[in-house]
């Protein structure tokens, strides 16, 4: 699945995150995946939401600094290799991995990845059967 993903630059200082997510929450806007990285005097926070035009606007009115790019959003096996595979397909077709977060539980490993070409990477998945959008929101599984 090819989602947008929001970027949002943040000063690094208490109650900054919190002013986020108060917009976000105002606006019924919900949080699917998250990652935040930081540097000493700003933070990084990757965003999958449920309404990414609605939540980039209403950021930028509060003057948050927000941009939006595409991302890959997969799910595939949590065994052993899987992801090796998958990095070994893309490199022999050129395709190179900025970043990825992600998870794993109940036996799928959930990832989100900005890679060189998001329409290549997906046909390359699904033409190797391996990947699936099913599970984001998986009600049996716990952490």
């Amino acid at each position: 699945m090819i989602a947008k993903q929001l970027t949002v630059f943040l000063q690094n200082e208490p109650g900054r995150l919190e002013e986020l997510t108060r917009v976000l929450e105002q606006e019924k806007i919900n949080i699917s995946a998250l990652s935040i990285a930081e540097t000493e005097e700003y933070g990084i926070v990757r965003m999958i939401v449920s309404h990414p035009e609605q939540a980039e606007e209403k950021l930028k009115e509060e003057h948050f600094s927000v941009k939006t790019t595409q991302v890959i959003g997969v799910e595939v096996p949590d065994e052993p290799g899987t992801l090796h595979h998958i990095l070994k397909l893309w490199a022999e077709k050129g395709i190179n991995v900025e970043y990825m977060y992600g998870y794993s539980n109940c036996g799928a490993a959930r990832l989100i990845m900005k890679v060189s070409d998001p329409e290549k990477a997906t046909e390359i998945l699904a033409s190797e059967n391996l990947w699936s959008t099913v599970g984001w929101n998986a009600k049996d599984c716990i952490m």
